[in-house]
């Protein structure tokens, strides 16, 4: 058995209590109810590259050029220490020497957490002069109409 229910008003709300108080209760196969956002789409993966793309080409870092992959990284450690500012930067050793940080896999992330990796990126280019691409400008600006239209909505 497996029921979806995506919370957008409040008789959705209304459906998803009654279904839970229709489930039966067995200690011995209980029933598991998990609530979540919505995971991040392929689309908002595809939004992300062309981004972090104009950050390889355009800014070195400590002396560094960086690969896409890489950027991506250190914008998932930055939107997930701007969260959770008390939370410290899991970080270890690294096989061969030097330290291994850990970001977030965005493919597990919700959309809200993309449209928040999307701006940092934005932010932080802009604050480095980066001139984003005519198909990066255009990610931006669905980031940005994603989160006006949800902030609307969440009211």
């Amino acid at each position: 058995m497996k029921q979806q229910f995506c919370l957008i008003n409040d008789n959705v709300k209304r459906n998803v209590v009654n279904f839970i108080e229709s489930l039966p209760v067995d200690r011995r196969f209980p029933v598991i109810v998990e609530a979540r956002e919505e995971s991040r789409t392929d689309k908002q993966n595809r939004l992300m590259w062309p981004l972090l793309k104009d950050l390889s080409d355009q800014v070195i870092w400590y002396g560094e050029k960086l690969e896409p992959e890489e950027w991506k990284d250190l914008i998932t450690v930055l939107v997930s220490q701007m969260q959770n500012p008390e939370r410290e930067q899991k970080s270890a050793p690294g096989i061969n020497g030097g330290r291994v940080y850990f970001g977030v896999r965005t493919s597990q992330s919700s959309k809200r957490y993309m449209v928040e990796v999307i701006e940092a990126i934005y932010w932080f280019g802009t604050e480095r002069n980066v001139k984003f691409s005519e198909k990066s400008n255009s990610r931006i600006a669905w980031a940005q109409d994603w989160r006006a239209s949800h902030a609307q909505s969440s009211r």
